[in-house]
């Protein structure tokens, strides 16, 4: 499956103990990311990140192509809704929007990041390939 990752930077170092933590379900799979994000997941990991630009250069705008393409089954989007800009609130707006719409499932929280990564260790995912 292909899994986007993207965080805020006030969430970053929360996205890279969750890659830590979840590093045996995540390498089974095909990840996708912001550009600096996605370096600072593959720095802890040792993972692989196929990343894009970073977020305010347009990697946003990469990864909402892949969802509207159906190229991405899950999104973890660990945001800070606390001191998000109007910028990346627009972002993180579109970006749920569009999971909404081809519907993927998306986690903004880490709470909720960890229920879809459990349970697409169990296969509770293999809907989306039937899906595609």
């Amino acid at each position: 499956m292909n899994i986007g990752l993207v965080a805020n930077n006030a969430k970053k170092k929360l996205m890279q103990n969750f890659c830590i933590a979840y590093r045996g379900i995540l390498a089974k799979h095909e990840l996708y990311s912001t550009g600096t994000t996605g370096r600072l997941i593959e720095e802890v990991t040792n993972l692989s990140v196929h990343k894009y630009l970073a977020g305010q250069l347009g990697g946003e705008q990469q990864m909402g192509a892949q969802i509207e393409a159906n190229a991405l089954d899950l999104v973890i989007y660990l945001r800070d809704p606390l001191s998000s800009t109007g910028a990346e609130l627009h972002d993180i707006s579109n970006t749920i929007r569009l999971c909404d719409v081809h519907n993927i499932p998306i986690a903004t929280n880490l709470a909720t990041a960890e229920l879809l990564i459990k349970s697409l260790d169990r296969g509770d995912m293999e809907w989306r390939e039937m899906y595609k």
